[in-house]
């Protein structure tokens, strides 16, 4: 039961997708310290956002 061709095109198909989505991640160029700040001031965004949007609408559902 041997596979032929099957897992070699599995694994140059695989190589070609993690190579498209490698420089998005983690590449920031950011310290630790600094992404943490980042993200600390998007997150009070949000939850600034979501407070104010809250207290305007009435539930729909």
């Amino acid at each position: 039961m041997t596979r032929g061709n099957q897992r070699e095109l599995a694994r140059l198909k695989n190589a070609k997708k993690n190579d498209a989505g490698k420089g998005k991640k983690g590449d920031d160029g950011l310290s630790a310290a600094a992404r943490k700040q980042r993200d600390a001031e998007r997150m009070q965004e949000k939850q600034k956002k979501s407070a104010e949007g809250g207290k305007e609408e009435t539930k729909s559902k």
